[in-house]
């Protein structure tokens, strides 16, 4: 029988870390390589107590119990004593008295790699094969298992993805690979509206619909970050309740961290990681918009914009920006005042036809094909008196009316989902789509790496404290500044290149 173990760490600050594993010595060793991020800027550590256990769900009850206590109640779990750690335990809890009865515990030696006297390269060849190992592992669980160790598993490879770590972001490339043949089989769907338009809300009635209708649901909801602090309240995952705790479900927060457009910078990696886990339906929330966050049209299948009642007049409607991408509007909480809502809908559906004259795809429903070549009417043609007229369904944007919190409208948006999906994916619309979505990825993440390589160029970082004073006191225009920098980068990159 496989078993699971709790472990704790002394760090070299004084602090405890403790955590679960089913291989103590490649987690040992992960933590000696700075792997695991607590423990990588408090070296040196040691494991000081472990703790065997039958099964995860064990295992993972007692690390978050053992993780609530004392520094003391840890010292003493360390000597093995029980009594010292009911008299300091603030209540009688049997389980914080005495060990589970499923755990086998005890103190245990430290760890010492196996390559510690084999020099560097060994070292590094072991560290190789480790990340290779675990890569492996999370890939296996990632794709071959439904369950608590598949969430535990995609939450771990996302975290790895939103890495800033040069370390990290290459092991983050190498999982993608691995990835990439289990990934396209979802449908994408992006949801975006202003702030309080009830996104969350139509979100979890949407996913409960779906869960009924037997699909699995991933979702990724964007929460701003703070420009003054830098910190994301993540509160998204709140609001669906429900939808949050269904075991075929998995819902993720992350921080924008800065990133325009409505969506977060590892959005698409993470949609990835989602697919290869089995869920049909991926859903991406963005944060709430204004009228040119529009990122999320360029990384999903569908792109629906939700809109309030009384949201603005007929100008309003037909500005440009997020609202001439969208596939389907949705006029939300339309309980409230069904005549403004009325409103709404034919101001936004005016629009979408004008939008459509100006050039947009799918103006209309049909396409008209003229074929003289059959004189008699076949299968998807119409007898004219000129020949034969083969006619062709094509989506047109559509604007409709619903109440996310009494569920009221999510059947009528699901058939024109499905009709969607359908009419994109009979004329090879949907993996055009996709093609030029996987392009714009491309560029953008060397524009990415392109940023991050002008930051870290050593010419740059000398010249930029003196150019910085100088653009402060007036003395250079940042014009001129940063074109002075750029031509130290290229200067640089033209030698190396000799």
């Amino acid at each position: 029988m496989k078993s699971f173990f709790v472990y704790l760490l002394r760090c070299g600050d004084g602090s405890y870390y403790c955590g679960h594993t089913d291989d103590l010595v490649l987690r040992v060793h992960q933590h000696e390589d700075g792997d695991i991020g607590y423990t990588s800027t408090r070296k040196p550590i040691e494991i000081v107590w472990q703790g065997e256990f039958e099964t995860r769900e064990g295992a993972l009850a007692f690390e978050l119990q053992v993780k609530g206590w004392s520094r003391a109640k840890k010292e003493a779990l360390i000597r093995g004593d029980w009594d010292a750690i009911k008299n300091l335990a603030k209540s009688t809890n049997p389980i914080q008295a005495k060990p589970p009865p499923s755990v086998r515990a005890g103190r245990v030696e430290a760890i010492t790699s196996p390559s510690t006297s084999s020099g560097g390269a060994e070292r590094e060849k072991q560290r190789t094969l480790r990340q290779a190992q675990g890569e492996r592992a999370v890939v296996q669980s990632i794709v071959q298992e439904e369950g608590i160790a598949q969430r535990r598993a995609v939450a771990k490879a996302i975290t790895l993805l939103e890495s800033t770590r040069a370390d990290h972001r290459a092991q983050a490339d190498e999982l993608l690979t691995s990835l990439l043949p289990y990934t396209g089989k979802s449908f994408r769907l992006g949801i975006s509206g202003v702030p309080g338009v009830g996104k969350s809300t139509f979100i979890e009635t949407l996913g409960l619909y779906l869960i009924d209708q037997g699909h699995r649901v991933a979702v990724l909801t964007i929460d701003p970050s703070s420009t003054i602090s830098g910190g994301s309240i993540l509160g998204d995952k709140t609001r669906m309740e429900k939808l949050s705790v269904h075991d075929r479900a998995y819902i993720r927060p992350s921080p924008s961290s800065g990133t325009l457009g409505g969506v977060a910078e590892k959005t698409r990696e993470a949609m990835l990681v989602c697919e290869a886990a089995g869920y049909d339906i991926v859903i991406v929330e963005t944060v709430g918009v204004g009228q040119s966050e529009t990122a999320v049209a360029g990384m999903t299948d569908m792109f629906v914009l939700m809109q309030l009642p009384n949201a603005g007049d007929d100008l309003q409607a037909i500005k440009k920006g997020v609202m001439e991408l969208a596939d389907l509007v949705v006029i939300n909480k339309a309980d409230i005042d069904k005549d403004a809502a009325t409103r709404a809908q034919a101001q936004i559906t005016s629009a979408m036809r004008l939008f459509g004259q100006q050039g947009n795809p799918a103006p209309t429903t049909a396409r008209i094909h003229l074929d003289p070549v059959h004189p008699e009417p076949v299968e998807g043609f119409v007898k004219t008196s000129t020949g034969s007229v083969r006619t062709e369904l094509v989506w047109s944007p559509k604007v409709i009316q619903m109440s996310a919190l009494h569920g009221t409208g999510v059947q009528e948006f699901w058939q024109n989902v499905s009709t969607f999906k359908e009419l994109q994916t009979k004329d090879g619309k949907l993996a055009q789509r996709r093609q030029q979505q996987s392009l714009a990825w491309m560029w953008e993440r060397i524009e990415s790496g392109l940023k991050q390589a002008f930051k870290q160029n050593p010419q740059v970082q000398a010249l930029l404290p003196q150019l910085t004073q100088q653009v402060l006191k007036g003395e250079l225009a940042a014009s001129t500044a940063a074109r002075n920098l750029l031509e130290t980068q290229v200067n640089n990159a033209q030698a190396a290149m000799k």
